[in-house]
């Protein structure tokens, strides 16, 4: 009998795949076409068991739509510009083009292994010229059709790296990479227009039925759309009136005082006047324009001794303030703020010494608002104490209704729906990017490049060794000609958010070749993406802006008009987890320790060790598991079969040595099993039936789990399938006919292992191509039963028969059972009750 050999088998699979080229998709008319699509690695160098998870529920997506007939699109490529590749070359020397592909050949070289049905013949990477001078070209286009502008914006500014960085590159105020104070800094900057898709992104979330309902709600909210007052505060100075938005207008009785940004016309005229002011601005500036830098920073004011008329009386003047916690580019830039409901703006008065008035109580309770705020859900009733409109009793939202429609009415304010999604900042001071296609020209102003001209090639001959942007310093790549006059000319040179490239690739997909940024006829067929699969922490920013790509390639005519969601179904999985071993120093920091260091719970020296399960895989942490060597050790089938197993793939799934071990014994005792059938020869008989009617359960819950992506609960029906087959003792027919289906079931999950069962059994062709069984429904209803025996309440024996079989025959053959006999010993039974379908008791 033939012993399992993974890597063996695991390699002569791939390259009878290979030489097939079964997986090279193309246009079939004759079949419905399925795209499916996992997010893009970023080439770090490694894969981990986070990707092996990923790219294999793909697969089994893939395969499963390949043998019910479809025409499969599944391709690969690399999100491969971006800020790593420049730190490695500053770090270790070196240019980030080579660290980048170096990087994609060892990932691909370990992708390769597992067996994924890929179309590698539609590989590309975002930093090939090929795929960023089309992006370039989609950039152009999106110009003149009004979807790029610049403009001057306060942005997030590294003093170290000297780089732009987006939002969610801040932490805790500093900037991700160099852990400088990161300061606000304006900047003219290159800008998407999506914020004019905001309505349009927010109505069409409804839908994405095949979306996960967390994913919808996470972009609704940063769409964020907000209904409020707009309306403005006139100065005693007699200067232009101060123009405020506010959500909470309701709480207008309220007001302590006005606050502006630092970076509103008033700030700015008055920091060019006075000296103080300037100061006070400039500390302002140096935190970040994140919401949670403002939120979590000191709030900082300045009195302007600007003052304000109430607009619900005049008599009533407010002070103007300058406020670090206001944002320039939400609203007006100014506010009016209600300290009682808005913890921000108590902190502020109480800071500052400014008034505190409550506007609302709860119905039961009329404490006044002392060092936290009172901000109920806005669909919760309050009682009104302090409300123009005579309200007592109603709650937040008719409360805004009724300030809005009094305001408007009265002529001294508008209703006003505003976004919290702003447009998309897609400049950067950095080498390692997509350049932006223009040129600055002293008497032609910004030009584009003309198209034949692209892609614009980022230059080779580059240093890291000063900070900021090489290209700012590389004059023969910098100096060119103006593509409009032919005078000397500069071109730009920051280039594009990295998001940009990943805004659109699954469109460059279709048609990975084309000289143009798609092919239409081929996006036509190919799209939309039928399943996507990524990480939860893609949900908002990846996912909004392909969204909105989308749409901008479908009005510039790159993609058809169905392909404007091009995401049909969304899902995200958990990740792999492993658990943590640590002790602690003598400062009572954690140490970690390599699992191969550690023995019953302790070191070699005898200290005990912490065990912390279930925790992120981390390089510092010590507790990340390289696949390269479970597939060495157990083979890839192991390993896509422990982390589809294990867990529902939505949640996270723990990695234990001993699960993949037992994994292997799994995959290693099916195959004995197929050896032993294969070699068999035993006549057909009455335990055919049965066997197949399993045979055609497992069929449809395992195509059902596969279906809907509960790949846990299919493994666990061939799990049990599995010891159905072992134990049957059926007709060889019967069992070889079991023992296809079961390969064909585990081909998805253990392509390679599946492979070499249906070739042992006599199978025809590749089981990656042949076609899916389909249960037979008349198989699904069982037409016995089976029923335990229990001889004086222990359980004995049990029997088959048929379910309509009347009591007396049940208790006949009951009785005529081994153990019922061996334990009468010859005498009659005391008692035997039947329960009909549950359960025969035979008392002795």
């Amino acid at each position: 009998m033939s012993r399992y050999s993974a890597n063996e088998i695991e390699a002569k699979w791939q390259k009878a795949w290979d030489e097939a080229g079964i997986f090279t998709a193309s246009r079939k008319a004759d079949k419905p076409k399925y795209y499916v699509l996992e997010m893009f690695p970023y080439p770090s160098g490694r894969i981990h068991m986070g990707h092996v998870r990923n790219y294999t529920m793909g697969d089994v997506i893939a395969r499963h739509k390949l043998a019910t007939g479809h025409n499969v699109l599944h391709p690969m490529g690399w999100d491969a510009f971006g800020m790593p590749a420049e730190n490695a070359a500053m770090a270790i020397g070196g240019h980030p083009k080579d660290w980048t592909y170096g990087n994609i050949a060892d990932m691909r070289g370990q992708m390769k292994p597992l067996g994924l049905s890929i179309d590698w013949s539609r590989e590309f990477a975002t930093c090939d010229p090929e795929y960023y001078g089309q992006q370039q070209a989609l950039f152009l286009d999106m110009l003149e059709a009004g979807l790029v502008y610049r403009k001057n914006a306060v942005v997030n500014w590294d003093p170290v790296d000297m780089t732009v960085l987006a939002n969610e590159q801040v932490e805790q105020g500093r900037g991700w990479r160099s852990g400088a104070l990161v300061e606000r800094r304006e900047l003219t900057q290159w800008f998407f227009k999506i914020s004019d898709y905001s309505e349009e992104l927010l109505d069409a979330l409804d839908t994405l039925e095949n979306w996960p309902a967390k994913v919808r709600l996470m972009q609704e909210n940063w769409i964020g759309k907000s209904r409020g007052l707009q309306f403005g505060f006139e100065r005693t100075d007699g200067g232009d009136p101060i123009t405020v938005y506010t959500t909470r207008p309701d709480t207008l009785l309220g007001a302590s005082f006005v606050g502006i940004s630092p970076d509103h016309p008033i700030a700015k005229q008055l920091e060019a006047e006075n000296a103080e002011v300037a100061d006070f601005v400039a500390e302002c500036r140096k935190g970040g324009t994140t919401e949670e830098a403002i939120e979590t920073a000191e709030k900082l004011g300045y009195d302007t001794g600007i003052k304000v008329k109430h607009p619900l009386d005049p008599s009533w003047e407010l002070p103007v303030w300058i406020a670090n916690f206001i944002l320039m580019d939400y609203g007006t830039g100014a506010i009016f703020a209600c300290p009682a409901h808005d913890q921000r703006d108590l902190d502020f008065c109480r800071k500052y010494d400014l008034p505190v008035v409550d506007t609302f109580f709860a119905l039961d309770d009329d404490t006044p608002v002392d060092k936290v705020a009172f901000v109920p859900p806005k669909s919760e009733k309050v009682r009104w104490v302090n409300h123009f409109a005579g309200l007592t009793e109603a709650t937040g939202e008719e409360a805004i209704n009724t300030t809005v429609d009094f305001a408007e009415k009265a002529g001294w304010g508008e209703g006003v729906t505003k976004y919290r999604l702003r447009d998309w900042g897609l400049s950067r001071q950095r080498y390692w990017g997509c350049p932006i296609p223009v040129v600055h020209c002293e008497s032609c102003g910004v030009v584009p490049e003309k198209k034949e001209n692209l892609p614009v090639q980022l230059p080779d001959d580059v240093t890291f060794d000063k900070p900021g942007n090489p290209l700012d310093r590389h004059p023969t790549w910098r100096d060119c000609s103006c593509p409009a006059c032919g005078a000397p000319a500069k071109r730009e040179t920051d280039t594009m958010d990295t998001f940009v490239d990943s805004s659109w690739y699954f469109a460059r997909f279709t048609a990975p070749r084309a000289e143009t940024p798609t092919d239409l006829a081929e996006a036509e067929y190919w799209m939309n993406v039928d399943q996507y699969i990524g990480g939860i922490e893609h949900a908002i920013l990846h996912l909004l802006y392909s969204r909105f790509f989308a749409r901008a390639m479908q009005i510039t005519g790159h993609l058809p008009k169905k392909a404007i969601e091009p995401f049909d179904a969304l899902f995200t999985q958990g990740m792999v987890t492993h658990e943590i071993y640590q002790t602690r120093d003598t400062n009572g920091r954690p140490v970690y320790h390599l699992p191969e260091d550690v023995t019953d719970g302790k070191l070699a020296d005898g200290t005990e060790v912490e065990i912390i399960p279930s925790a992120k895989m981390s390089k510092s942490k010590k507790n990340v598991v390289d696949p390269v060597s479970i597939i060495s050790a157990f083979g890839a089938d192991t390993a896509r079969w422990f982390v589809l197993s294990d867990s529902p793939p939505e949640r996270d799934v723990e990695w234990t040595a001993s699960g993949a071990e037992a994994a292997f014994k799994h995959l290693s005792r099916v195959h004995r099993i197929a050896s032993e059938i294969a070699a068999s020869d035993e006549p057909a008989n009455a335990e055919d039936e049965p066997l197949l009617r399993e045979m055609h359960k497992a069929i449809h819950d395992v195509s059902g789990g596969v279906e809907s992506f509960g790949f846990n609960a299919s493994i666990a029906k061939l799990y049990a399938f599995t010891n159905v087959l072992a134990k049957s003792k059926a007709g060889t027919g019967a069992r070889r006919q079991a023992a296809q289906t079961l390969a064909q079931l585990m081909s998805p999950m253990t392509p390679h292992l599946s492979e070499e069962l249906w070739q042992m059994l006599g199978g025809e062709g590749l089981v990656a191509t042949a076609a899916w069984p389909v249960a037979d429904e008349s198989m699904l209803v069982d037409d016995t039963v089976t029923l335990p025996i229990q001889i004086n309440g222990k359980r004995r024996a049990e029997i088959s028969v048929p379910k309509d079989m009347d009591k007396t025959q049940v208790e006949k053959i009951a009785l005529s059972t081994e153990a019922v006999q061996k334990a009468l010993d010859g005498a009659a039974p005391k008692k035997i009750i039947v329960v009909p379908g549950r359960i025969v008791n035979v008392v002795v």
